[in-house]
């Protein structure tokens, strides 16, 4: 999480920074790049598939109308567009307004989700008998990628692998109270056969 909060590069909003969210600063596109070229359409879906954020299209709208009068390149100046783009009832949530959409630029930036299934694989591959392998999560999509990766893996001809965590491990109300990032984490482990 420190890389996140202390990096400077706009992954949150709770401080002004630039609007970057790449994990390698040399490399592709950074999250003002898609703010402020993505077509309305193609911002929406990026934030609604990587998000799923009910208020996709509102937000992309108020992001498509926002820059159209200057390029929006800060965390916060995203965050309070967000923040007005969603209905009252929605900006005093549980969570903030924007955490969806961070997340989705934050996705996509990086392209995190393409990375999981080799990850995997490779890990799987160098492990030896008896090694195990543990994999948190922090959003449902990466989490259904894991899950379905270690029971496709699990369930071949000849498994190279046997999973360990039927259901995955969540924290528990203590430590969802002590540490609030955790309470989106699940855990699952694997054993090499």
């Amino acid at each position: 999480m420190f890389h996140y909060l202390e990096s400077d590069r706009g992954f949150s909003f709770r401080n002004d920074e630039p609007l970057d969210m790449r994990l390698n600063p040399e490399a592709g596109l950074s999250a003002a790049d898609i703010v402020n070229g993505y077509s309305e359409e193609n911002l929406a879906d990026v934030i609604y598939r990587y998000g799923e954020e009910r208020y996709s299209r509102r937000i992309a709208r108020a992001i498509a109308e926002k820059r159209e009068s200057a390029p929006i390149e800060s965390s916060s100046a995203l965050a309070e567009i967000i923040r007005a783009a969603v209905p009252k009832d929605y900006r005093y949530g549980r969570i903030h307004p924007a955490t969806r959409t961070f997340q989705a630029l934050r996705i996509e930036v990086n392209k995190e989700l393409d990375r999981i299934t080799p990850a995997l694989g490779d890990a799987i591959r160098v492990l030896k008998k008896g090694g195990r392998i543990a994999v948190i999560t922090f959003h449902s999509l990466e989490d259904r990628k894991v899950k379905w990766f270690f029971k496709d893996e699990a369930q071949k001809e000849n498994p190279r692998i046997r999973i360990l965590t039927k259901k995955p491990i969540v924290p528990s109300a203590e430590e969802e109270a002590e540490n609030s990032p955790s309470r989106s984490a699940k855990l699952r482990v694997v054993e090499r056969i």
